[in-house]
Parts: structure tokens; C-alpha cells; sequence
């Protein structure tokens, strides 16, 4: 068999166990569950169940500890300084949006430094937050771990793959325009996905231990290991390097140095425009520009012209209705770390159907 098709409620349900056996509350297991998920049902598979396994790992490890709360190290009205405490970034990047919000609607403007928090998943997941809200938010972004991404040049890691994500409010309350993107050439979860699947990644985007271009995802998992490239070349590079010393530097978590802590750091601005515009301009020109782009005409092969976010809200409907596919290697990995905790394969079978 060649993968698998879940229901999201099964498999919230059976990520939610394996979180819960591993010492989370009751409510962060659900938070866990649901967050990973959701980046499955918006095609994002690359953080999705499939990072259960590293972060059971490092539980047992010691890298990562459960039912944390944010420390709010500096409380500046508009501007809120945390620490994680190397919680769960589902729970841990939750608390801190929800602090942006309240901050925002209440000066107009907040800044939140997120410092060592574990992995907070799909950065687009906290943005959507705010933008539900009526949020413009920006969030910039390092991991702190094995160096994987390549400086432009370069033939050896020197980043994480460091995203950058930007929403505004969309046309429509269900349309936000979210982009939400890696600044390597695509995310580790993605090397992860293909080598699980046996694929070859896209050529231009890897290189093997002697800094030669391969596509053979396998170079980011042997000794000494190869290195992905950032996007568009030296623009993605400074923006990797900006989210590597605005993610990691101000927030206290770190620079990547090369060793195997695992932390993520996040800035994040939050902006209410009602605060500038009582207008309404800015919404009417979101409308009015969002059209001007849906009216290009395509190119040959290519449907239509999208605006960001389009992707993960058609990649939602169609997976919320037909189910969550898996490789057999993922789910393979999710039962064996299930069994880590003492969840047994039957358990994690019968909640995941």
C-alpha cells in the first residue's frame, strides 16, 4: 500500500493521545493534536503529525517540556518581551498571539518578542489568529538547531530554515491573504516528506556534503550532511539572515550555532488599520486590488492567477472532505513513537479511524 487516507478528527485524536501519554494537560494535547493536524489539511505536510515523532523525541530528551505558560520578561504596553520556557511551541505560540492581540487592540500597534520556544509550527497558523481579529501582523522567525540552510555561496549549513510570514485581511472574511514561507528553498519538513514518499527533490534546491547540487533528499539525514539553498538566491539569503538575528538575536533565543537544541524565536508585529484608517480605504483597495489580480490572464497550463492564501484554502475544503493522505512511512513513525509513550498500535489505530 502506497499511503493512506485518514478523517482530521481521528487524527487529531490519535496526535492528541500520543501528546497527552507524553504529559500534556488535557487541553494542550488537544492544542497539539489540532494544530498539527490543520497544517495537514492545508496541504503543509511538511509541519504537520509528522513532526510528532521528533517532538516525542525530544520530550524524552529534555528539550522539550509540557504545560509551560509564556514569562512575560518585559511588559512595555505595546511592546511585550517572552520566553517559552522550550514549551510547546502549539501552546506556548498561542498565548503569545493571543497577548499581540489584546495589545494591539488596545494601542493600535504591538511588538512581541517570543523567545525559546520549541517548534511553533506553521507560523501562518498564529498569523491567521490575528487576522481573524482584523490584524495586519508580520512575523520573522529562526530555528535554532543543526545548521541546514547554506549562506549565498556557500557550500555548508549556516541557517535553519527561518520563515517569514506576513497577513492582512482579505476581501472577504474568509479569504485572508497570508504569506507564509520558508526562507530556504522549501521547509525541512518538506526534505522529510519526500524522503519518506522516495522522491527527488526539485533540482536547485540541495547540495551534498561536498557542496555539489543533488536532488537526492537523503544527503540532509547522513554524516557530515548536505545543506538546502535559500529561495531567489542572495534575496533570500539576506532575509534568512535578517529572520536568523531578528528571530533568534533580540528575542534571547540564539543564533544557530550548529549544535541540536531545537528553539524557535519569533518577532511579531501586530497593527490594527482601523486604528489609521477610519476610512475603510484600506479594505476597499484589499477588494479592489485583490480583483485587479484575479482578472490576469494566465499563462498556457495554468488555470487561473491566485493571490496568497488561495492554495491552503482549496487544499483545506478538499482534504476536510475526502480525508488526511499519509505515506506509509509517516504513519509507520507516528505508531512506533506512539508505542515510546506505552500507547499501543491498536490505540492509535482505533483513534485515528
Amino acid at each position: 500500500m502506497k499511503g493512506l487516507v485518514f478523517p482530521q478528527r481521528g487524527l487529531k485524536r490519535a496526535i492528541g493521545a500520543i501528546a497527552a501519554a507524553g504529559g500534556s494537560e488535557p487541553a494542550e494535547a488537544e492544542l497539539v493534536g489540532d494544530n498539527l493536524v490543520t497544517a495537514n489539511l492545508t496541504g503543509h505536510d511538511s509541519h504537520g503529525i509528522g513532526m510528532m515523532p521528533r517532538y516525542v523525541e525530544a520530550l524524552l530528551e529534555g528539550g522539550l517540556h509540557p504545560n509551560r505558560k509564556v514569562e512575560v520578561k518585559l511588559d512595555g504596553g505595546s511592546l511585550l518581551a517572552l520566553d517559552g520556557g522550550a514549551g510547546y511551541g502549539q501552546s506556548i505560540g498561542l498565548q503569545a498571539t493571543r497577548l499581540g492581540i489584546e495589545r494591539a487592540r488596545r494601542h493600535g500597534v504591538a511588538v512581541v518578542t517570543l523567545g525559546n520556544s520549541h517548534h511553533l509550527g506553521r507560523i501562518g497558523h498564529w498569523a491567521e489568529m490575528a487576522v481573524d481579529e482584523g490584524l495586519v501582523s508580520i512575523h520573522f522567525v529562526n530555528v535554532l538547531s543543526f545548521a541546514r540552510v547554506a549562506a549565498y555561496g556557500g557550500a555548508d549549513g549556516r541557517f535553519g530554515t527561518n520563515p517569514l510570514c506576513i497577513a492582512l485581511p482579505g476581501p472577504a472574511p474568509d479569504r485572508p491573504i497570508i504569506a507564509d514561507m520558508a526562507t530556504s528553498r522549501i521547509a525541512m519538513g518538506k526534505v522529510r516528506v519526500a524522503r519518506n514518499k522516495g522522491d527527488k527533490i526539485a533540482e536547485g534546491t540541495l547540495l551534498d556534503a561536498e557542496g555539489k547540487p543533488t536532488t537526492d533528499p537523503n544527503v540532509m539525514y547522513q554524516r557530515p550532511r548536505g545543506a538546502l539553498l535559500t529561495f531567489a538566491e542572495h534575496k533570500g539569503y539576506a532575509l534568512a539572515f535578517i529572520c536568523e538575528l531578528l528571530g533568534g538575536a533580540l528575542t534571547g533565543t540564539g543564533a544557530t550555532s550548529g549544535g541540536r537544541q531545537f528553539a524557535n524565536g519569533m518577532l511579531a508585529f501586530y497593527v490594527d488599520p482601523k486604528v489609521i484608517d477610519t476610512s475603510n480605504y484600506f479594505d476597499e483597495e484589499i477588494s479592489r486590488y485583490t480583483d485587479f489580480i484575479r482578472e490576469t490572464k494566465p499563462i498556457t497550463g495554468v488555470e487561473s492567477v491566485l493571490v496568497p492564501g488561495d492554495p491552503e484554502r482549496k487544499m483545506r475544503a478538499e482534504r476536510t472532505k475526502n480525508g488526511v493522505p499519509l505515506p506509509d512511512d509517516t504513519w509507520a513513525a507516528i505508531v512506533n513513537t506512539a508505542r515510546e509513550v506505552g500507547v499501543s498500535e491498536a490505540s492509535i489505530q482505533r483513534a485515528a479511524s
